[in-house]
């Protein structure tokens, strides 16, 4: 891959890797702040700046490695916006949409990125595949971001929603395994499926977990942007 091949890839995936990322965790904490917990606002992060978000290592390099790789999956990760749930009005339910915000602004962005299709007809024509390039991975990238996040394991989003959701019995034992959350995705992700193509298997959890749910949403998104 020459220099300008590689210049056009980020040019197609900077943008909406930027939207994806910053307005997801300002969500988080805009949505805190209205709760009752201001921690992430007087720490600067409920912004629109993308650099009180990124993380060097997870939002850029691992990415972008992934990228030039040509990796078939995508892994990566912003700084996360810091909640003191106990200062939340009411810890147990605000918690669940603190952590809902995140993903559903993903969401509200990919339809955003849809509905930018529409708009194809008003740019110059040598710039018709380089906006639909961008329209199409702001609609992926932030499908999959609200998906993955979505995942009942603490510390995602959507291991968060299910410690608010679930009985004691069974949110206790969850929210003990946030600790472990980051290495149980880092196995999933990467050694699970390198360790069984090398037994001859091919298991890969994430992937089969995330497939459908990606799929369907892509697809219930482009019909309410009115895309065939």
């Amino acid at each position: 891959m020459d220099i300008t091949s590689i210049l056009y890839t980020v040019s197609v995936w900077i943008i909406p890797a930027l939207l994806a990322i910053t307005l997801h965790e300002a969500a988080h904490g805009y949505a805190a702040l209205r709760l009752g917990d201001d921690t992430a606002y007087r720490q600067g992060r409920v912004t629109l700046n993308p650099f009180k978000h990124i993380d060097p290592v997870g939002t850029v390099l691992i990415p972008g490695m992934l990228l030039l790789l040509k990796a078939p999956f995508l892994f990566g990760y912003a700084k996360p916006v810091p909640v003191h749930f106990g200062r939340l009005n009411n810890p147990r339910r605000d918690m669940v949409w603190v952590a809902l915000a995140g993903p559903a602004m993903n969401f509200l962005l990919a339809f955003l990125f849809a509905l930018g299709f529409h708009l194809l007809h008003f740019v110059p024509d040598d710039t018709v595949t380089w906006f639909a390039q961008n329209f199409r991975n702001g609609i992926l990238l932030n499908v999959i971001l609200g998906v993955f996040n979505l995942l009942p394991l603490p510390p995602l989003d959507g291991g968060r929603v299910a410690v608010g959701l679930l009985p004691d019995s069974l949110a206790i034992p969850l929210a003990r395994l946030e600790r472990f959350g980051f290495l149980i995705l880092i196995g999933a992700i990467f050694f699970v499926p390198m360790i069984s193509r090398q037994l001859g298997a091919e298991i890969d959890p994430i992937t089969w977990l995330m497939t459908g749910p990606i799929s369907f949403v892509v697809n219930l998104i482009a019909n309410l942007a009115g895309l065939t």
